[in-house]
């Protein structure tokens, strides 16, 4: 069957997105911000969750509007080749991903298999993984919705349980003597929201409710997302430590946490492999893209086996400086210049690539100067605007109403 062809439920759409938000990353990047303290570090993230949807909603909207995947839509604002090169950075972007999240979830496997029966394995742990997202890939989008409601609920009441356990425990010290500026943390925030926005239409392009089923997957990811930060925000406080493991331990958890640990890492590294899927079939339509999925995540698997994770702060930073300006360009000519087909031409659209290079160079060189609402949305604005101006004085140099 068509992809464009399979539809999908608001509802199953929201369960997708909320566990997108489940996960440890999620836990990991919230513990980031534990140096603010509780109060500045809970206002920093819901300032940066803010400014995130309001960029994932209209990266979703485009895909539920016009049925197209990301990397197919990115051909209306830079043309096939260069919509083939920024195809390729996804899926290694997306590949990063699958990596940290494996590795993430086996250690936090580990930690907790070594408490409970004096076994550790992370090598096994990570294929387990695996093995369980490729089981999502041949169970396919569609027929997940009924698994994903048993899933979702599972983790939401672990993560309930989990976070009143936290917020019930004597305050601690913070877990680092890290120095982290209030801009810095909301840019944090925002650039974990930007991580999906090469993904969400890939998903949203299938509702049978375009707006109204859009609107939900951003609500669902809003709440789930600040809700785990928080989570990791307050853990990093209480329990003196961002380490994942040690914190589900400490609150009692044990098979539940493992459970919770795997069906986590699954549900949201299952987004990630199938995407990379999709922006495959966008380079060369005759891949096969459940078997392009699996590929990637076989890659995923061994690059957690033989790569250690580090530098995690600084891949969200790199994510965002490639994607908010690339987004921003395609914003306005989807949403302010109203364009709505492919550029006819075969050669990259040498006007929105000279735009996008400015966008990603501007956000390199803007970081150590972060404003209270972080680097994304100043550059993001700046590169909107002069993309509508420059795509309007060329439609009226070719005659053209705008």
């Amino acid at each position: 069957m068509n992809i464009k062809e399979i539809k999908t439920s608001t509802f199953s759409q929201v369960l997708l997105w909320f566990g997108a938000a489940v996960s440890i990353s999620e836990l990991m990047t919230g513990a980031l911000i534990a140096p603010l303290g509780l109060e500045q570090g809970f206002l920093a993230i819901l300032i940066g969750h803010v400014i995130g949807v309001l960029v994932l909603f209209p990266a979703g909207l485009i895909g539920a509007k016009s049925g197209l995947s990301w990397a197919e839509s990115t051909r209306i604002s830079f043309s096939k080749y260069g919509s083939t090169g920024f195809s390729i950075v996804n899926i290694l972007q997306l590949l990063g991903w699958t990596a940290v999240m494996i590795i993430s979830g086996a250690k936090a496997f580990d930690g907790i298999a070594a408490q409970l029966w004096s076994y550790q394995n992370e090598r096994l742990w990570c294929i387990i993984i695996g093995l369980l997202i490729c089981l999502w890939i041949f169970i396919g989008l569609k027929n997940l919705s009924k698994i994903n409601v048993v899933v979702i609920t599972l983790l939401f009441v672990c993560m309930i349980v989990l976070g009143v356990t936290v917020f019930s425990t004597p305050q601690g010290v913070a877990a680092t003597n890290d120095t982290i500026t209030f801009g810095a943390a909301v840019e944090l925030n925002i650039a974990m929201a930007l991580s999906w926005l090469p993904l969400i239409s890939d998903y949203t392009r299938t509702l049978k409710k375009p707006f109204i089923g859009t609107v939900g997957s951003v609500l669902s990811y809003f709440i789930g997302s600040i809700f785990m930060f928080t989570i990791g925000l307050g853990a990093a406080v209480y329990f003196g430590t961002s380490d994942v493991f040690t914190i589900m331990s400490s609150a009692g958890f044990g098979l539940a946490a493992l459970a919770t640990i795997v069906l986590s890492t699954v549900t949201t590294t299952f987004l990630d492999v199938y995407s990379a899927g999709v922006s495959s079939v966008n380079i060369n339509g005759k891949i096969n893209q459940k078997l392009a999925s699996v590929i990637v995540c076989v890659a995923g698997v061994v690059i957690a086996i033989l790569i250690p994770l580090s530098r995690y702060q600084d891949f969200l930073y790199l994510i965002s400086s490639v994607f908010a300006p690339l987004f921003a360009i395609s914003f306005a000519d989807y949403f302010l210049l109203h364009q709505r087909k492919f550029r006819p031409q075969n050669s990259p659209n040498i006007k929105n690539l000279i735009l996008w290079l400015i966008g990603f160079i501007a956000y390199r060189l803007l970081m150590p100067y972060n404003t209270v609402v972080g680097v994304t949305l100043p550059v993001m604005l700046g590169l909107l605007s002069v993309s509508y101006v420059w795509g309007t004085i060329e439609r009226k140099a070719h005659g053209q109403n705008v």
